[in-house]
Order: structure tokens, then sequence, then C-alpha cells
């Protein structure tokens, strides 16, 4: 998850400094199925952001050794960048189906996973390309979400059943609570963001993906996140913390060298803010409950280091075996060697440029 303006008000001074702007929408056009086409070819190349380069060499050599090679080539080049199509089953259509597959695209998931349900359906291919996202239209459903596949593999983890209590502590934009309703129907589902402008994004994902009767279990919320453990206690049964991390992704783009530097100054103390996030998340999760947590970040700072900090201080808390689910989609994601059976952290690859994507999950007892 990306790093909101409101989560620099939630990090010690300076309050704002280094927070990411909002992202702005993506330029869309609404076509028809078969009027897709990829929109890589004829862009100009991004500008790497070289502090940001420079930090990340030293960081990651020593975090990722070997690897850290091949998947710097992927992050700074674009033109390889993948892009994967969740189908919205409340909308879909059979022709936008068959066009994808005519297309070259496959099921992103296809494997003997350990829940899967049939009503997620994401598509993939090898070859780089974007299709251009729907327009929001006030009344009418899309039909497809574009996201990074890795962003799915939270979702997978959680494995909602229908019925079950679900809280989505930092939501924004709501590409996984989209995903969440794809593979089941909660009996209560609150979706919080705390940042205002990232609030009203969430908000319109979830009128352009969902209709009205499922919408009305939705409750959308703008509390400190940190908080919503002691306002709501053992209310859930699955909580999914996507944290607010340091996109590694979007921020050796960064326009402006004087934020990047400012940025990688107050990146230190986000593993502060997500461990907070994660004690507030076992608070409001129901003894026998599972929680998922999520970064799109490589640092080990905010991946693992948080995770063993929790287990290491939470009596309550145990790690869950999510190996078996990584080796289901070893063929589409590359992975981290050498990580725990509780965690995986895809690596962006080319021909699998997915991720970067740390997710671990625990069960409280």
């Amino acid at each position: 998850m990306r790093l909101p303006r409101a989560a620099a008000r939630l990090l010690p001074p300076p309050p704002r400094a280094g927070a990411a702007p909002t992202p702005a929408p993506r330029r869309a056009a609404a076509r028809a199925p078969e009027q897709l086409e990829d929109k890589t070819k004829g862009k100009l190349q991004k500008q790497i952001c070289q502090v940001v380069l420079d930090h990340f060499e030293k960081q990651y050599t020593v975090e990722l050794g070997d690897a850290w090679t091949s998947v710097r080539d992927v992050l700074t080049d674009p033109l390889c960048w993948q892009y994967a199509i969740l189908l919205n089953k409340f909308s879909g259509s059979p022709e936008l189906e068959n066009t994808l597959r005519v297309k070259g695209f496959h099921p992103a998931f296809q494997g003997p996973l350990p829940y899967l349900p049939a009503s997620l359906k994401c598509y993939i291919r090898r070859t780089p390309g974007k299709f251009p996202a729907q327009k929001h239209q006030a009344g009418k459903l899309k039909e497809y979400f574009l996201l990074n596949a890795a962003s799915l593999l939270p979702v997978l983890a959680l494995e909602v059943k229908d019925g079950e209590d679900v809280l989505d502590l930092c939501a924004a934009p709501g590409g996984k609570s989209v995903a969440v309703l794809q593979c089941a129907c909660p009996g209560n589902f609150h979706c919080n963001e705390y940042d205002d402008s990232r609030s009203r994004w969430l908000k319109q994902t979830i009128e352009s993906f969902i209709p009205d009767p499922l919408i009305n279990l939705i409750t959308v919320s703008k509390l400190d996140g940190r908080e919503i453990g002691d306002l709501k206690p053992e209310l859930y049964d699955k909580v999914l913390v996507d944290a607010p991390c340091s996109n590694d992704r979007s921020w050796l783009f960064s326009s402006d060298t004087h934020q990047a530097t400012l940025r990688l100054i107050q990146r230190k103390e986000l593993s502060s803010l997500q461990f907070q996030l994660l004690r507030s998340a076992i608070k409001a999760l129901r003894p026998g409950g599972s929680l998922v947590y999520s970064t799109c970040t490589l640092s080990k700072a905010e991946n693992s280091n948080v995770i063993n900090l929790i287990l290491n201080s939470c009596s309550n808390i145990m790690p869950v075996d999510i190996s078996e689910m990584a080796k289901a989609v070893s063929q589409e994601f590359a992975f981290l060697s050498g990580t725990q059976q509780h965690e995986l952290l895809v690596l962006p690859e080319k021909g699998r440029a997915w991720g970067p994507m740390y997710v671990a999950k625990l069960k409280k007892i």
C-alpha cells in the first residue's frame, strides 16, 4: 500500500514532510472489450530518481543479494511491467473473457490453491502491456479492475467465507476490498481509510464495482487505524492490514528529488506505524480469527521485522503456514527464497513482473 498523506500525521515529526502525494486517478477510457488495446507502445520512458535508486542499491544489495540485480532491472523499466485484469462478477460478460483469451490472456490462478473461489477471475499474460481503465459512471458498474496480480495474494491468504465479519484496516484505493467481495459475501464488511482524499477514492471504487444490495453490508469509515482495536474490540473474524509502506515501484520515479529525500528520511519511522496498526488489528480480531499483513515494499524493516516483533511481543498470536499457497502459484510468481512458512515476498522478474508484495498470515488464539 502506498504511503498516503495521512500516514505522515501518524508518524513522529516532521508531520508531513515525507508523505507521498495522493496518486492521481489514471486517465481512463471506457471501451468495449473488442476495442481493448495495449497502451505501452509509444509512451516516453519515466525518469528514474537517482537518490532513491542509490538508497535502494545500498539496502537491497544486502537484503536480497544476487536477486536484487534482476529485481532492479524490472523496477526501473516500466515498459516491461505487466497488469492483471480482475473481472467484476457483478457486471462481467462472457464476451470480455473471450476477448481476453483471444489476446493471449489466461487465468492467473490455476493451481490447487487452498482457497480459490470460482467467482474470483483474474487474467494475466506474460507480455507487457496495459489496458485503459474504465471511467467511473454513477449508477453503472465497471466490468474489470486493473491491478498488480500480486495484490490478490493477501486476499487469497485471508480466505474470507460467506457470513464472516471482515475488516480492511487500510482499504484505499479499494482493489483488495473489491477482490474480497468477488470471493465471498461477508456478514459485515468494514472498509477503513484514514486519509480524506483516499477515503473518497475508496468510496468511488466500491460504488464502481459493487451493486446496491451488497453495498448496504459495507461500512466505510475514516478512523485512525491505530485506534480501531480499542473502538471495536474482538468484532471481526478476518482482518486485512495492507499497511502504508514505502512503495518501491513508485518511489523510484519520484519527480521531486527534495521530496524523495524527505521520504527516505521518514522511511525508517514506518515500521513503528505498521507495528501499531497490527497491534490495533489484533485487538479488533476475535479469538480464532485470522489476520493478513501485506506491503508493496521489499524492505525487511517493514516486512519480516515487523511480523517478528509482533510474534515476539503478542502471546496470543501464532503464525499460519501459507507455503502451500505460494507453491500453488509459483509458476506465475517469483518468490524470495529463505522466508518462513507464514510469509512470502513476491520479487518482480521479466515475464513475471508482479510485486513487490510481502504477505504474512497470523492467527489469534
